[in-house]
């Protein structure tokens, strides 16, 4: 009925504790499932691969519900594809996150009232390196709280020695290939961290500015231009109007006064200009903003730097030496004083860059750096997704990606820090420019003139080698043989642009046109229950450690899949891990349960004709679940296989099937031994296909009820097509009776353990044989010699007929449920008035009508439902 073969194990054995102990089980489990090696993988295998590589968290970091999150779901796929017989591999490592890591020995150094300089850049990368050992790596070890079944024989760090071979490789080639180059361009300058930053480290937010309306010119030449950033006019080098724009005609080719200085300032035609917006002239600082750089390149426009990389004014004259915020007030009051002013609108809100890590206002800047040249790059990542040879899934992001891929700029990589790769560059003493790969030698010494550059490589540069540097590239290791390409790639569709695309274009320029990943699966953000964002300045922050203090690991790890809908945002609050919290005991009680009443894995199925009815629909439904896992597995339908998966556990194995044969459990005999092996393999194949997502719990029930050494590696089960449409039919009725009659019993009020005489009309229906299990699981005794059926349920073809006499006051009933009806008809009148009432709904909003719409159909439905019950009460 499966196709679920069992090993050779010991004897399984029926004892479990009362209750489940998360915290006495997941420490000791997950460092036996280590010491064994079953996460280890070996390359000599002849076995089929399967790879994932963890997206590198920082050194710095701690394990956020985000880290979970996508953890939880790259320990499912990998967890799955080993019981299928994969060669799995799914690698940790760690990323040397440089300006974030820099900044905490910074700020160790400043406690103790000294700086990097005082030590100088040797001795202060040692203190990194010290600090990395001491402090670094804490969210590895909550990895393997989690549960995460990560290959720790081969962690990687992005700093070391292979890693740093690989970057020093890639850029030498890169660089001889000439697509990697010095120039001066526009960055992203942090005036705290002093370095420049890639855009993924810039956070935008709405601030509250001002916008300044200037005159520039004398007399009939004048223009008035506005800004946000009023500091920056003393690096203006131009105005630019549209060509066409008439009102500027007669001044284009002319120079005009710049306010404040002694310069005069040409005025350029360029069609970058709007003439619609605002005056249709906008002030030019090439220095000091990416937009007027470009006008500046197109028109052979100075480009003059007027402040230092701390943001303090540098121009000559009463300004220098001002910070850029007090010169912008300053040079405002200047401005007024000599009616330049033309308007001032305050506040003026408008996005503005802050550096994500110090939160400092982001000044672009000109500087000379390094830049990877990525128009041949990016156009092998995009190729590669448009003709299938990378998924990315869900589909529609393709688009995002496109969006991005085919516009993208030439990329700056160079970053003024200590902590990092140093750029592989010598520059000589008569002006020669050496880069020098891991084999060669250096150029010259100190000495002899020669010096290293002084940057390092931006953080996403190595982070874009992972795939491949961490399975030993540039060497033609057995690992990147086996392991390369990697299937998977599990990450946030927020760095899709910054980190996958990276990859995207490394992976096919190092490795020959073979992609990093077959698949990329993009995950949201998770979000508190409400919908917000969870951040580290909100209350609704979480520590999930708090919750797998509380709750254990696979409560969370159980609550993070079901919200797993593929590139959608996850909601997740305490009340809902609370609820797989329960999931997870529900599994260990019903299984204790079984245990005690038979239950065992020991010889093959019985044959079909031998089962009950009840038995042959669950291996039905169990198959029927093996196929519907297995297909939102491969679609990365997490929330739905996770859904599937608790119905049908909680639903129909737990509440149904372990309650329905407790009657021939308790009969005992041949039939009681068939259901038990059916049970058996029940529970078997259910705690297998749950073990990917709740791996504590699954492994140490089934580990006790079949004796076998783990779950790691035991067989993924198989649909083995079986199916029984006459049981599922006939079990789906007997359902319904039974529901239909706990329902009734409700509405009069009768109590869950009451016993009711009752009559079942069960003859000519496939029910009759379930009589026992009916009367049982709806507390029907047989009639007596008194029996007189005061309400009769007609349900599936079958009759139950039942005396309430005694057990209810049918008076009293009647009374309090004319009461509840006449509320439901007066709810009902006020909200057909309201909606009848046009001057109500032309002036209501669309809100308020559709609740009052609600209103009206909950009271309908209440209705029906009360009458129903007075129809079904005796007559008093």
């Amino acid at each position: 009925m499966t196709e679920n073969t069992q090993q050779q194990n010991p004897a399984p054995t029926t004892e479990l504790p009362t209750q489940y102990a998360p915290a006495e089980v997941e420490g000791a489990l997950y460092e036996r499932w280590v010491d064994r090696g079953y996460f280890t993988a070996d390359a000599n295998s002849e076995k089929e691969p399967y790879t994932i590589v963890i997206p590198p968290p920082n050194v710095t970091g701690a394990l956020h519900l985000g880290h979970a999150f996508q953890v939880t779901l790259m320990d499912a796929l990998t967890r799955r594809k080993r019981m299928q017989g994969y060669e799995t591999l799914w690698l940790p490592g760690m990323d040397h996150a440089g300006i974030a890591t820099q900044n905490k020995v910074e700020q160790q150094l400043a406690e103790e009232g000294k700086s990097r300089q005082d030590l100088g850049r040797e001795a202060f990368t040692d203190r990194v390196w010290q600090w990395k050992d001491e402090y670094g790596g804490r969210i590895l070890g909550q990895l393997r709280r989690l549960g995460a079944g990560l290959d720790w024989s081969r962690e990687r760090f992005t700093m070391d020695e292979g890693l740093s071979k690989a970057v020093q490789t890639i850029f030498k080639n890169l660089y001889d290939d000439g697509l990697i180059y010095r120039a001066e361009r526009i960055i992203n300058w942090c005036p705290r961290c002093l370095t420049a930053i890639s855009d993924i480290e810039v956070d935008y937010q709405d601030d509250d500015g001002e916008l300044v309306s200037l005159k520039y010119g004398e007399g009939d030449e004048t223009v008035v231009v506005a800004t946000t950033r009023v500091e920056t006019m003393l690096g203006d080098t131009a105005v630019a109007v549209h060509p066409d724009d008439e009102r500027y005609a007669h001044l284009i080719g002319k120079r005009i006064k710049l306010p404040l200085t002694d310069r005069t300032i040409p005025v350029v035609a360029d069609t970058h200009v709007d003439p619609e917006f605002g005056t249709g002239a906008v002030k030019v600082t090439p220095a000091h903003d990416p937009n007027d750089f470009a006008i500046g390149q197109r028109h052979d426009l100075e480009s003059m730097t007027i402040m230092d990389e701390r943001g303090v004014i540098t121009v000559h004259g009463p300004f220098q030496g001002l910070d850029r915020f007090e010169a912008r007030s300053a040079i405002v009051a200047a401005l007024r004083e000599q009616g330049r002013v033309v308007a001032e609108k305050r506040p003026y809100v408008h996005s503005v860059g802050h550096c994500s890590r110090c939160k400092t206002t982001v000044e672009p800047r000109l500087s000379l750096q390094w830049w990877v040249k990525v128009d041949t790059l990016a156009q092998a990542a995009g190729d590669a997704v448009r003709d299938g040879r990378v998924a990315l899934h869900p589909k529609d992001m393709e688009k995002r990606y496109f969006d991005w891929v085919d516009n993208l700029n030439d990329w700056c990589i160079s970053r003024q820090l200590w902590w990092g790769h140093r750029i592989p560059v010598w520059y000589g003493p008569n002006g020669e420019v050496v880069c020098v790969g891991p084999d060669d030698p250096i150029p010259g010494t100190e000495a002899e003139g020669w010096t290293q550059d002084e940057d390092v490589l931006d953080t996403w540069f190595s982070s874009g080698l992972w795939p491949f540097s961490t399975l030993g590239w540039p060497e033609k290791t057995p690992d990147l043989d086996k392991f390369y390409s990697t299937d998977v790639l599990v990450t946030g569709h927020d760095i899709i642009f910054f980190w996958v695309v990276r990859m995207m274009m490394f992976g096919l320029y190092a490795m020959e046109d073979q992609v990093p990943f077959k698949t990329v699966a993009l995950t949201g953000l998770v979000r508190d229950e409400f919908g917000k964002k969870m951040s580290k300045s909100n209350p609704n922050a979480v520590d999930p450690l708090d919750w797998m203090d509380a709750y254990g690991s696979d409560a969370v790890r159980f609550t993070l899949a079901t919200g797993a809908n593929p590139g959608a945002d996850v909601p997740i609050g305490e009340d809902w891990v609370k609820a797989s919290r329960n999931f997870a005991n529900k599994i260990w009680n019903a299984t204790r349960f079984a245990l005690m009443n038979g239950a065992t894995v020991e010889g093959p199925l019985p044959a079909p004709e031998a089962m009950t009815a009840t038995d042959r629909w669950i291996l039905s439904r169990l198959n029927k679940t093996v196929a519907e896992v297995d297909a939102f597995y491969d679609d990365f339908q997490f929330a739905k296989l996770s859904d599937a998966l608790y119905h049908f556990a909680w639903d129909e194995v737990f509440d149904w099937y372990v309650e329905l044969s407790k009657t021939t459990f308790f009969e005992g005999g041949e039939q009681a031994k068939v259901s038990g092996r059916v049970l058996g393999e029940v529970l078997d194949v259910t705690l297998r296909l749950l073990h990917p997502i709740v791996p504590f719990v699954t492994e140490t029930l089934w580990t006790t009820l079949t004796g076998g050494e783990t779950l790691v590696t035991a067989e993924w089960p198989k649909d083995s097509r079986f199916r029984d449409e006459a049981a599922e039919r006939e079990i789906e009725t007997l359902q319904q009776v039974i529901t239909e009659v706990r329902r009734f019993r409700s509405d009069q009020g009768l109590q869950p353990g009451q016993r009711v005489p009752a009559r079942l009309g069960l003859d000519g229906t496939a029910l009759a044989s379930h009589e026992a299990a009916i009367r049982q699981l709806l507390r029907l005794q047989p009639e007596g010699d008194a029996f007189s059926a005061t309400a009769t349920l007609s349900v599936g073809g079958a009759q139950v007929a039942l005396d309430l006499s005694g057990t209810i006051d049918v008076a009293a009933e009647r009374k309090r449920l004319a009461k509840d009806l006449a509320a439901a008809e007066k709810e009902k009148a006020q909200a057909t008035g309201k909606l009848g009432n046009e001057a109500f709904l032309a002036k209501a909003p669309d809100a308020v009508v559709d609740k009052i719409r609600g209103r009206l159909a909950k009271a309908d439905e209440d209705i029906a439902r009360i009458q129903q019950q007075l129809d079904r009460l005796p007559q008093a």
